[in-house]
């Protein structure tokens, strides 16, 4: 279960990171590394059948998943970076709700 936050971490950090080599956007490598690091998190706590890394992956992911929407409404989706960020926050809350709904 842990796979999946480790790889959305990568994926969002890499994502900043590209924001920022290309364009010179700060606020994309700060948001990208914290929701990677926050991702990298719940992928530890869940290999270490601690508590909360569910709750902190799927609240991560509803987060990225509104940012998305946030970002992609005034733009009608017709931007890479709205799509993406919609499409892993839809992903990773679409996972991390139904392994919630199984554990409890």
């Amino acid at each position: 279960m842990e796979h999946p936050a480790y790889t959305l971490g990568f994926l969002t950090a890499f994502g900043g990171a590209m924001g920022y080599f290309r364009k010179g956007s700060v606020p994309s490598l700060a948001a990208g590394l914290l929701f990677g690091g926050i991702y990298g998190y719940a992928g530890y706590l869940l290999h270490q059948n601690s508590d909360g890394g569910l709750e902190i992956a799927l609240g991560t992911s509803a987060i990225l998943l509104a940012t998305g929407i946030a970002r992609g409404v005034p733009s009608k989706f017709t931007k890479p970076v709205p799509v993406a960020l919609t499409l892993l926050g839809g992903v990773g809350s679409l996972y991390y709700f139904k392994k919630y709904k199984e554990f409890y």
